[in-house]
């Protein structure tokens, strides 16, 4: 026989009773969500971040070119005559080759297209020129948050890398981390932010970066790097009360220091989901509290990473903002 026919009664009865039983198992087994390890690692390493297209810094008084055409500062230039513009000097080459002609610009304003007609001028030294300071990227210091050992990516800085000039977030088109050591620190104080001074060994690449976001860098990294030694930690929620941080503010070491989450503003913008503090003696006396290049500094609670610093108070060194895991991991994973 290929099939045996179920005896009907109580034994039917009790094996589709078994079933179901088996079935709600799994599907609670099934809906257990996934715990997440990561390493923390507190190192500062240089960036390295270059634009897709050249992007509008600054536009200066009077009838320029640019200025005619409505170019804006912070519209990203991305083609030229039809060519893809890929940096600076190589605008400026595209420019040479259209001459004084309407030429046609492809720029993103606010990350929407639009197509632009330029009628390039000749300085006094022959050269055509648009009439704007345009700038392809951007470099750094800053601090790697977490590496995850099963897929090798990383997070740093826990906020996005924007030009200094339009505060716009700089697009992303590539990039990569240095090893870096701090070599001194300028203290933080009331009304003027600190910062770490490192140097970049330029001999070669940490890893390679993949985005650029509101809440963070991404990329990856070998697992036989330096910055993916370590424990690794469950991922966790942030609760107020002590905490701390493990970060590098000398040298090569990196070290835990003591800091007093004061408030959670859950699904607050800008990285800005709790309020920390320094308590920590040795940390104030070496950096005021919370300086530039610190951004990034994994925050560990209860055996726990559960976000990174992102931003200091001017009014107050020793107080800052931090980022959760769980916002940053998001958007390292929706990249």
């Amino acid at each position: 026989m290929l099939y045996e026919e179920i005896p009907k009664g109580p034994l039917r009865h009790g094996a589709a009773l078994v079933l179901a039983l088996l079935l709600c198992t799994t599907a609670a087994l099934a809906a257990e969500p996934v715990q997440r390890s990561l390493i923390p690692v507190g190192h500062t390493v240089g960036v390295k971040l270059f634009a897709r297209g050249v992007v509008v810094v600054k536009l200066p008084e009077g009838g320029t070119p640019a200025r005619t055409c409505g170019l804006k500062t912070g519209d990203v230039i991305v083609e030229c005559g039809g060519e893809a513009v890929t940096s600076t000097e190589q605008f400026q080459s595209l420019l040479q080759k259209n001459g004084t002609d309407a030429t046609a610009l492809e720029i993103k304003r606010q990350g929407s297209p639009l197509t632009l007609s330029v009628e390039p001028e000749r300085n006094e030294q022959g050269i055509c020129c648009i009439g704007a300071w345009i700038r392809d990227s951007m470099a750094g210091i800053g601090t790697v948050t977490y590496y995850d050992p099963a897929t090798g990516a990383f997070g740093a800085l826990g906020h996005g890398i924007t030009d200094g000039d339009t505060m716009a977030l700089m697009p992303f088109g590539s990039g990569s981390i240095l090893p870096s050591t701090v070599k001194a620190v300028k203290k933080g104080s009331s009304g003027s932010a600190g910062e770490l001074r490192g140097n970049f060994d330029l001999s070669g690449d940490l890893g390679p970066l993949c985005a650029n976001t509101d809440c963070g860098i991404f990329g990856t990294l070998p697992a036989d790097c330096t910055l993916a030694a370590g424990e690794a930690l469950p991922v966790g929620d942030a609760v107020e009360g002590p905490a701390t941080i493990r970060a590098n503010v000398s040298g090569d070491e990196v070290r835990e220091y003591a800091v007093e989450i004061l408030k959670r503003l859950p699904n607050a913008s800008d990285g800005r989901e709790m309020v920390i503090s320094v308590t920590d003696p040795d940390l104030i006396a070496a950096t005021g509290g919370i300086v530039q290049g610190m951004s990034g500094s994994p925050i560990i609670q209860n055996g726990k990473l559960v976000g990174a610093v992102t931003h200091v108070l001017l009014s107050d060194a020793t107080k800052g903002y931090g980022i959760s895991m769980e916002t940053m991991l998001n958007a390292g994973e929706n990249v």
